[in-house]
C-alpha cells in the first residue's frame, strides 16, 4: 500500500488487471463463473463421501436459493476448494463488526477474504444468547495481515478483486488455496500456461462433459 497507494480501489484494480492481462477483470471473471455454475451444481450433487457432506453443509450455511445469483456464485467459489482439496478455512475468514483489525482472524492471514458479520435481533425481537442471527455486513480483502480493501458488498466480488490484485501484483498464491486460484486463472480466465496439473484438468473435464 505504501508503494501503490492509489491501487487499492475497485476501479484501479480493474484498470491495472486490464493493463497486465488485457482482460476485463469483473466482466470476464463473472461471465466465466456464471457459465460454469450449472455444471458445478450438478457436480456437487454427484460427489460422494466427505466432499458431499461438506458441500451439503455449505449449501445450508449460505442459505442457498436457486434464483439468487450471489448465493450461486458464493456456493461455487466456496465449493471449488472442497473439490480440489484446498484448505479454504485459512482463506475465507469471518469476524464481527465489533472486532478491531488487530484480531487474529486478520493478522494471521497472508492472503484472504474476510466476511464481517453483524448481529441482528430475531423475528420476535427477543434478546438472548440463542436469539441472534448473524448476517454479513460487508467483506474485505486481507494482504500480509492487513485489510487493504473493505466495504465490499458480497463475497464473489471480494474474491474477484483479490484475484485481480494477486495477479496484477505478481503475488504468490497462498498454499491453502493455490489449486482454486490456479483453476480460476487457467481454466476460467485462460491466463498463463495452457497445461493444467492433473487435479485441475480432471475438474475441468468433469465440468465440460
Amino acid at each position: 500500500m505504501d508503494q501503490w497507494p492509489a491501487l487499492f480501489t475497485k476501479g484501479q484494480v480493474c484498470a491495472e488487471f486490464n493493463r497486465v492481462a488485457s482482460k476485463n477483470l469483473e466482466g470476464d471473471f463473472f461471465e466465466a463463473l456464471d457459465q460454469l455454475i450449472p455444471h458445478f451444481l450438478q457436480l456437487f450433487k454427484e460427489r460422494n463421501g466427505t466432499a458431499r457432506q461438506k458441500l451439503t453443509e455449505l449449501m445450508q450455511d449460505i442459505n442457498f436459493v436457486t434464483s439468487d445469483v450471489i448465493a450461486q456464485r458464493t456456493l461455487v467459489l466456496k465449493g471449488i476448494p472442497i473439490l480440489l482439496g484446498d484448505k479454504s478455512n485459512e482463506f475465507y475468514r469471518t469476524t464481527f463488526d465489533t472486532v478491531t483489525e488487530g484480531d487474529g482472524a486478520i493478522t494471521s492471514v497472508t492472503i484472504g477474504v474476510l466476511t464481517v458479520l453483524g448481529e441482528i435481533d430475531s423475528e420476535h425481537n427477543f434478546r438472548g444468547p440463542s436469539s441472534f442471527q448473524f448476517q454479513p455486513r460487508s467483506h474485505a480483502i486481507i494482504l500480509e495481515g492487513s485489510i487493504v480493501m473493505d466495504n465490499i458488498p458480497d463475497l464473489p466480488l471480494a474474491v474477484c478483486l483479490l484475484f485481480g490484485l494477486t495477479y496484477a501484483l505478481h503475488l504468490d498464491y497462498p498454499k491453502c488455496m493455490s489449486n482454486t486460484l490456479r483453476f480460476i486463472q487457467s481454466a476460467m480466465l485462460g491466463l498463463g500456461s495452457k497445461t493444467l496439473p492433473p487435479k485441475l484438468l480432471s475438474l475441468k473435464n468433469a465440468l465440460l462433459r
